[in-house]
Parts: C-alpha cells; sequence; structure tokens
C-alpha cells in the first residue's frame, strides 16, 4: 500500500516507517517543515530524530495555519495519524492545555476533512488515541466498550476521536488506537525512568495500587500493521498489552530486571508538588484497560508479560 504517516519523527514513528517500508509499503510522511518551507521536506521542528532525506510521497501541512497539500494526498492508501504535542513534557498550564488540545483535535479535523474530500479516499485511517478516554477507574477492567471517564483527558480522547467524523462519513474506515504506556529505552516513560532507577533511587508513585496499561514499543508498531490490514478491525482499539499492572509491580519487576532496590517511594503530594495538575491524571489515576478488539481479531502480541518484556526492551 501507499501509506503516510505523520507524527513520523515520535517514538512510534520512527519504528514504524523503516518496518512498514520493509514489509514492501511505499511511505510517505505528512511534515509541518514541508507546509512552511513549500517544499517537501524536513521533519518536524523540536522532533526527537533527525529529519529525514526529502521523500517523494511527502505530503506538506500546517495544523495551525489550517493548511494541507490535498493534491499530493491522491494515490494514498491508508493513513497512520499519530502527531500531537506531548502530554507528559511539561507542566499543564493553560497554554499547554490548549497547545495538547490543538495539536490533537484540530490537526485530526484537518486532515480527515482533507482525506474526505479526495477523489479516491483511503481505505482505512488509523489515528492515534489513548487509554486516558477511561479516566481513573481504580481496579475495575476496562474494555474497549467501557464508557469514558471523566476529566480533562477523557474529554480530550473523545474530541480527539470525535474529530475523524469526516473521514468515517466518507466511508474511511476509522479505528483509534488507544495507546497505554510504551515501553522503549529510546524514549518515552521508560527513558525517562531509567536513569533515577539505575542508581537505585526509584520506588512507587503514590500507593502504588494504581493499574498502569502497557505495551512494547514492538507490539505497538506490530498492532498498527495488524490493523492496517485487518479489515474487521474499526472504531476504539485498545493497543495494550492484555496483562495491565499496577505501579508497584511495575516498580519491583523494573528494579528486579535492572538488580537494583527501589525502596524511594514519590508520595502522592510530592508527585503533585513536582507535576501539579498532571500528576493525578498520568502518575496517580488507575485505568486496568485490556485488549479485546486485537485478539478477536488474530494479532498475537509478541510481549504479553511484563518481566521478558522489560528484558527485550532493556536487552536483560
Amino acid at each position: 500500500m501507499q501509506v503516510l504517516v505523520s507524527g513520523s519523527s515520535g517514538l512510534v514513528g520512527t519504528a514504524l516507517v523503516p518496518s512498514l517500508a520493509t514489509a514492501g509499503h511505499r511511505v510517505g510522511r505528512l511534515v509541518r517543515a514541508a507546509a512552511e518551507s513549500g517544499g517537501r521536506s524536513g521533519a518536524r521542528p523540536g522532533a526527537n530524530a533527525a529529519a529525514p532525506a526529502p521523500g517523494a510521497l511527502d505530503v506538506g501541512w500546517d495544523p495551525a495555519g489550517e493548511r494541507i497539500d490535498a493534491a499530493r494526498l491522491e494515490g494514498t492508501d491508508a493513513v497512520v495519524h499519530l502527531a500531537g504535542a506531548s502530554i507528559a513534557a511539561r507542566r499543564w498550564t493553560a497554554a499547554r492545555k490548549e497547545l495538547i488540545r490543538k495539536s490533537r483535535v484540530d490537526a485530526t479535523q484537518l486532515l480527515s476533512r482533507a482525506l474526505a474530500k479526495m477523489k479516491r479516499p483511503p481505505r482505512v485511517l488509523l489515528s492515534a488515541s489513548a487509554v486516558g478516554f477511561y479516566g481513573d477507574r481504580g481496579e475495575e477492567i476496562l474494555r474497549e466498550s467501557s464508557p469514558r471517564g471523566h476529566g480533562l483527558l477523557p474529554a480530550l480522547c473523545v474530541a480527539w476521536e470525535s474529530a475523524t467524523e469526516p473521514a468515517e462519513k466518507a466511508g474511511i474506515r476509522v479505528v483509534h488506537l488507544r495507546f497505554g504506556v510504551i515501553l522503549s529505552a529510546r524514549g518515552g516513560a521508560l527513558a525517562k525512568m531509567l536513569p533515577p532507577f539505575r542508581l537505585g533511587l526509584g520506588g512507587p508513585v503514590g500507593s502504588g495500587r494504581q493499574y498502569m496499561p502497557w505495551i512494547t514499543l514492538d507490539d505497538v508498531v506490530a498492532a498498527i500493521e495488524h490493523a492496517l490490514a485487518t479489515d474487521a478491525l474499526t472504531g476504539p482499539v485498545n493497543t495494550v498489552s492484555p496483562n495491565p499492572v499496577t505501579n508497584l509491580d511495575y516498580t519491583k519487576m523494573l528494579g528486579r530486571v535492572l538488580r537494583r532496590p527501589t525502596v524511594f517511594p514519590l508520595p502522592a503530594f510530592a508527585a503533585r508538588l513536582a507535576f501539579g495538575e498532571m500528576a493525578d491524571a498520568l502518575l496517580l489515576s488507575s485505568a486496568r484497560v485490556v485488549p479485546e478488539a486485537l485478539p478477536a481479531s488474530g494479532f498475537r502480541f509478541r510481549h504479553p508479560a511484563l518481566e521478558p518484556a522489560l528484558r527485550h526492551v532493556l536487552g536483560r
């Protein structure tokens, strides 16, 4: 297929693009720099990865300016939409929360409207979402059919997923990939945790009883490729391991894999002092999310259990 990927310079995108190319797909990138410069090259400013060389299939866009090079979308068979400002990069000021919303909701609406207007729309749009949809739910087991939670992140996820409506109305198969914590030593939450844990300074956050849905980066890429090829998949898809764990269990397991003690807890009040509103939404809330749609469609996880997953990711 000819696949267009947004967010190609992020953690998932930098792993997905070469994997798709290796599988024989023709891959283009939806890139901001191309729209701003009038050319067809460059990753978005501030990306983790160095900007790849210009690609013949790259498409320029400027979500803030509500511009997209619609003519260059023609010929696209599938779109994987991963773009969005990092939720955990810094404290949530009013300006930061607005940037997070616009980078997801407004950008997704812009892309969906453009896809809907194509002469031959793509067959499928895979659009990133998050397990934040479910909110803080304690020990309740959460499946794709579970209702939304309450608070900032559930409201954001609802608006984010609803932004694909123009594409759905145009007959495009839309899949909402509700990602959990993605385990990779190259970026994301695990990479930020490694320095203190390697020094023996790690420990549980708050009570440690909050559930943490997780998945390895390898399984994320495999799930995306599976969703591209599986017509039966549509709507919300929990992209998480079938075995969520509590923060306390995760902490102990990471310490065991690294052979380090985990005796320095981060109390809830200290987390709130350090991270503000973000602490309750990301660190102290509990979401016991399990996948139903992926296994039901024939997907098999490479790393369903946490300890072997961490050993694989960390080369231990």
